[in-house]
């Protein structure tokens, strides 16, 4: 046999591998358990007052890349549409009208994601991806109204989807592990060590986070978990004490850290590792057994679907690396932060004074940005590099109008990252009217501080 042959050969043992039909169990489980949690999280930004506050209320709204068309709805219409997104992720849950129901959630919380960059967390781009996924997926074929309503229940599944799943939740973790790969995190417990100092009020666990070298050991814990956890999982003597350590893990960082759904949706998305019929083991007197089927042939649809499915994978795994292209310190400059899986590994405060010049008159002076943006919006503002520099061109354009010609917009910062004292962020010569925001290295951006995280809290 030829090497093209024998290459060709193994291209088609593994598209019957992700083709061979599996018992769906596994993947009917996950579109519950999620459609639940979006469902708890939908109803807890109506509860909280959040849609107003996050989404509504903020004059000035930052926005992504490319997506700048994209403005909240008013009110009433944004507090509809999370009554709508907390129904839809019900009809998910139960299955009902799901390639109507699952597309139009993912879509909503897309929408949702894309309204302001400021709200931006890694368990709101993560419901989006998965539920995107759901909503591809042949989740809805057994157990639930629509094998109700057409009488039959499918009951098994390509294993490739499977597979996508387990792919999407290992980047997670992985890249998660690999951005605490650092010194900060590593030698100096930063910044674990500043967020475990305002956790010592808690019951119980409180006074236990005094004690010294707990913080270095813990970052040491959070390490190891990301970076090993999907290897353990995968191995299927280690899997169901790995995934209780996946388990307590995620409690003990919910009860630690205010992070809202995040560690509800990853022990959830996290059983996907365990065999495909793992919901049978608990519940199966009450499941139709699973049928079994012979493999079949890959057809162009099937090829499709797979070629689809790689491109996905391969966009997962690329996009976390984008930071490599810029150089310097993802955390200062944040070129490659988003999207990237880098979960709690910088703590970044400070301060910034837009200054503008009148260069009619020659005159300069402050402008406030409390007219323009919420405290949450100011808090993250004062960080990130892409959002400072939109806030100029914002207030640029603004006064521009108000006195009819165009103004000199710069920007005085001073940030503390991961507990360093404040030095600047952003070049304050620079007028930032004059940039334009795109795939370039930020030359604007000043140099990362170069000193070792301190062992006490940032000073400004």
């Amino acid at each position: 046999m030829t090497p093209t042959e024998s290459k060709q050969c193994s291209g088609r043992a593994l598209q019957t591998r992700l083709l061979e039909p599996i018992d769906v169990a596994w993947l009917v489980a996950l579109r519950i358990l999620l459609g639940v949690l979006l469902a708890v999280s939908m109803r807890r930004f109506l509860a909280y007052g959040w849609v107003d506050e996050f989404l509504v209320r903020p004059a000035f709204h930052f926005k992504y890349w490319g997506f700048v068309w994209v403005e909240p709805l008013g009110s009433s219409a944004m507090q509809a549409l999370f009554y709508a997104l907390l129904v839809l992720s019900l009809a998910v849950a139960v299955g009902a009208f799901f390639r109507v129901t699952a597309p139009l959630l993912a879509l909503g919380l897309t929408y949702v994601q894309l309204i302001d960059v400021s709200t931006y967390l890694n368990h709101y781009y993560l419901a989006a991806l998965l539920t995107w996924l759901l909503a591809a997926s042949p989740a809805h074929r057994a157990w639930s109204v629509d094998a109700w309503r057409k009488g039959r229940n499918v009951t098994t599944a390509p294993r490739g989807w499977q597979w996508l799943f387990r792919v999407q939740v290992g980047v997670v973790y992985f890249f998660a592990g690999l951005g605490k790969l650092q010194l900060d995190w590593l030698q100096d417990a930063q910044p674990l060590r500043i967020w475990l100092g305002q956790s010592t009020s808690l019951p119980l666990v409180g006074p236990l986070l005094t004690i010294e070298g707990l913080p270095l050991v813990l970052s040491w814990c959070g390490f190891l978990f990301d970076t090993t956890i999907v290897g353990w999982l995968s191995w299927k003597r280690t899997r169901p004490y790995a995934y209780f350590v996946l388990f307590v893990f995620h409690l003990f960082t919910r009860l630690l850290f205010d992070i809202g759904m995040f560690p509800f949706i990853m022990s959830a998305a996290a059983l996907v590792f365990f065999s495909p019929s793992w919901p049978r083991a608990l519940i199966g007197h009450w499941l139709e057994p699973a049928t079994r089927e012979k493999p079949r042939a890959a057809g162009l649809l099937g090829r499709s679907a797979l070629w689809l499915g790689a491109i996905y994978c391969a966009v997962q795994l690329v996009l976390p690396l984008r930071h490599f292209a810029y150089g310097g310190n993802v955390l200062w400059h944040e070129q490659g932060m988003r999207f990237s899986w880098r979960v709690m590994v910088r703590a970044k405060g400070g301060s910034t004074t837009f200054l503008v010049r009148d260069p009619q008159t020659g005159i300069e002076q402050e402008v406030s940005t409390r007219g323009y943006l919420t405290p949450l919006q100011q808090n993250e503002m004062a960080g990130q590099p892409d959002l400072i520099l939109q806030m100029a061109h914002a207030i640029g354009a603004d006064l521009a109008q108000r006195r009819g010609h165009t103004v000199e917009v710069r920007a005085e910062t001073r940030v503390s990252l991961n507990g360093r004292r404040a030095v600047p962020l952003i070049d304050p010569v620079v007028d930032l009217t004059q940039i334009r925001d795109g795939f370039g290295t930020y030359s604007w951006v000043l140099p990362a501080p170069t000193q070792a995280a301190p062992h006490t809290r940032p000073v400004l």
